[in-house]
């Protein structure tokens, strides 16, 4: 799947956390529960170094709780981290944070110093939400348009924590395609950059098999298709995504799975488990040293040729 990736910005982007990252005492990250590593950015575990983090599994209320709990789990493996599920739509999980942060960095509150941190998040995930309901007032814009703040900023929230609030980037899993497509799927991804049916079909072909009876029961299936294919013409004539002569129209009912998954009306459903995390991350390394090698090859190459063309002159 093609979907455009701006080097510029996330160069940019990096450049101003890693300014700004000697000032912070903890970092907050906001996650999608229902994708916890296609929305994590790959560049927190390295850019925090020993600073404590916070991570957020946001939007747990469309996510499938089992898979949740076992995310939790898994996060907190890692040292220094804490992780929580939280949803934008109850304000009082979102203000049970500021007591998590003092219990992160006791040392600065004993000192009545203001507690720095810095909130990061991919687009869409719900981080201006958080931001505003932590501040008791609009700071943030918020909007289902991926990408609204545009430039770092610092926000008081007036109780002894200090906000650094980051620019939503997306960073690319460029040697996954898996994490594309999930974030196609959740909508972090703008629709205008994808094929619509492309991503309905990926959707497809995890939820027959992750999730047969919520998809059963939600589009009323006595028999469960085997393909995606399949499964999307079924849906389409259930729900009457025709066109002329009787034809399933396929960007239609793309759609209409596309914005139920969004808007949990299929079910709690969550498109990662940490095994399959595991084995994706396995692999990324496997593609990554590759190229390495390839490009170490390459190099080698290239110096034998020059040293070459230096001993014939």
């Amino acid at each position: 799947m093609a979907i455009q990736w701006y080097p510029g910005h996330m160069h940019k982007a990096r450049k101003e956390i890693e300014e700004v990252m000697p000032q912070v005492d903890l970092v907050i990250e906001v996650l999608d529960a229902r994708i916890p590593y296609s929305s994590e950015n790959p560049m927190v575990q390295t850019l925090r170094g020993d600073r404590p983090c916070i991570k957020l599994l946001n939007k747990s209320d469309l996510a499938d709780p089992e898979v949740t709990q076992a995310w939790i789990e898994y996060l907190e493996q890692e040292q220094g981290v804490k992780a929580m599920a939280i949803t934008t739509l109850q304000a009082s999980q979102v203000k049970k944070i500021p007591d998590l942060c003092r219990k992160f960095v006791p040392s600065r509150d004993k000192l009545e110093k203001d507690i720095r941190t810095m909130i990061m998040g991919i687009p869409n995930v719900g981080k201006s939400t958080i931001i505003n309901t932590l501040a008791g007032r609009t700071i943030a814009k918020t909007g289902n348009e991926p990408a609204v703040t545009k430039t770092q900023q610092r926000i008081n929230l007036r109780n002894g924590i200090v906000l650094s609030d980051t620019p939503g980037i997306l960073w690319p899993k460029v040697d996954n395609e898996s994490s594309s497509y999930r974030l196609a799927v959740t909508g972090a991804i703008k629709d205008t950059a994808m094929e619509y049916e492309d991503v309905a079909m990926f959707a497809a072909e995890y939820f027959l098999e992750a999730y047969p009876k919520a998809i059963s029961e939600r589009y009323k299936l006595v028999t469960l298709p085997n393909t995606d294919i399949e499964l999307l013409e079924a849906i389409g004539r259930k729900r009457g995504a025709l066109r002329p002569g009787g034809r399933i129209d396929l960007h239609k009912v793309s759609e209409l799975l596309l914005h139920e998954f969004r808007s949990g009306k299929i079910g709690l459903l969550s498109l990662e488990t940490p095994d399959m995390a595991e084995k994706e991350k396995a692999e990324v390394a496997r593609i990554q040293a590759e190229k390495a090698e390839k490009e170490a090859l390459k190099r080698e190459q290239e110096k034998l040729k020059r040293s070459g063309k230096r001993h014939n002159s």
